[in-house]
């Protein structure tokens, strides 16, 4: 059994800047970590990744250029460093390991 526990969200001006973490439990991170977002009213949409083998990062088309993920395999961690946020970045936040979900984190961005 994994457990992922996702932390940093909170409510930052537009042009600001948080760094989500994304912990695991249970066993060490093998697979590719996904964060998706959720707004109210919409779908839950794919945000970034970072697969496990080589590192290599892809992102969705709207937050390419202000979003980074990066993993930290002595901590089993998973990050997102978000820059420039905008207030369409409002969502939830969740990370996604396999077929694990976290609980998600609360972004909010105030114009």
């Amino acid at each position: 059994q994994v457990q992922l526990v996702e932390s940093g969200g909170g409510l930052v001006q537009a042009g600001g800047s948080l760094r989500l973490s994304c912990a695991a439990s249970g066993r060490a991170i093998t697979g590719n970590t996904i964060w998706y977002r959720q707004a109210p009213g919409k779908v839950r949409e794919f945000v970034a990744t970072i697969t496990w083998s080589r590192g290599q990062t892809y992102y969705a088309d709207s937050v390419k250029g202000r979003f980074t993920i990066s993993r930290d395999n002595g901590n089993n961690t998973v990050y997102l460093q978000m820059d420039n946020l905008k207030p369409e970045d409002t969502a939830i936040y969740y990370c996604n390991l396999d077929q694990f979900w976290g609980q998600g984190t609360q972004v909010t961005v105030s114009s």
